[in-house]
């Protein structure tokens, strides 16, 4: 071992571990967490650290991956947009969440959000994707104050436990729930398109998941939205 690699290992040792209910700033919790290597996910909500509990298949590793195939399927079709999973995103300074998936417009596009130096997304994406256990998890509460107050304009929580899916818009300030259309699809208000069989989702019927959203891609107004962003430079 060389002295440097020494002195690293010196220095990793004197820096605290991060823990469950810790109280620290932002850039404090960036040097713990850069300090724990095999952490796989942490979270600052409010100020306070949240460390990630292992998770089950159904509970939450199956539908993550379904809500990350119908999300994928849309940013492959539209150019001008930026998906991610568990990507660190610092909303403001006492909040820093890996969101189970999030949509953006790319920064270069016109998106809200702003891609760091160190590889990290500053503000608030234009959609959140949460898969929770129910609705008294800490998605529908705490983080769910955190997106509203940061202007994330949607906001989804998948309840597992629930089977229910919420979906919030962002309307002067508040979220509204968005209700599905007299066919029984969900509309996003944001991404023309992203069309979503909340029933089909809840179920486990990914090929119907992704027949619908097909369906809204074809919609003219997909095409004019992302020659909209295609027009658009930083």
């Amino acid at each position: 071992m060389t002295r440097a690699e020494t002195l690293n290992d010196s220095v990793m040792a004197t820096i605290p571990p991060l823990e469950s209910g810790d109280h620290l700033s932002r850039h404090e919790f960036e040097r713990r967490y850069d300090a724990m290597p095999d952490l796989k996910k942490a979270e600052l909500i409010e100020g306070i650290v949240y460390l990630g509990s292992p998770v089950g298949l159904r509970a939450h590793g199956r539908p993550n991956a379904h809500a990350m195939a119908w999300i994928g399927n849309y940013h492959a079709q539209t150019s001008g947009t930026i998906t991610a999973g568990h990507a660190s995103v610092r909303l403001d300074p006492a909040n820093e969440f890996q969101p189970d998936t999030l949509l953006m417009i790319d920064p270069a596009r016109g998106g809200q959000a702003s891609l760091s130096d160190d590889d990290f997304i500053e503000g608030a994406p234009e959609l959140v994707f949460e898969v929770a256990a129910s609705k008294a998890s800490i998605d529908l509460n705490a983080k769910l104050r955190v997106y509203q107050r940061n202007n994330v304009r949607e906001y989804l929580v998948w309840r597992v436990l629930d089977r229910a899916i919420d979906w919030f818009v962002l309307v002067e300030g508040a979220y509204q729930r968005l209700e599905p259309a007299a066919d029984g699809i969900l509309r996003s208000t944001v991404f023309p398109g992203l069309w979503l069989d909340r029933d089909a989702l809840v179920g486990a019927s990914l090929a119907k998941v992704l027949e619908v959203l097909q369906q809204g891609i074809a919609d003219p107004g997909h095409a004019d939205f992302v020659a909209r962003l295609n027009r658009t430079t930083s």
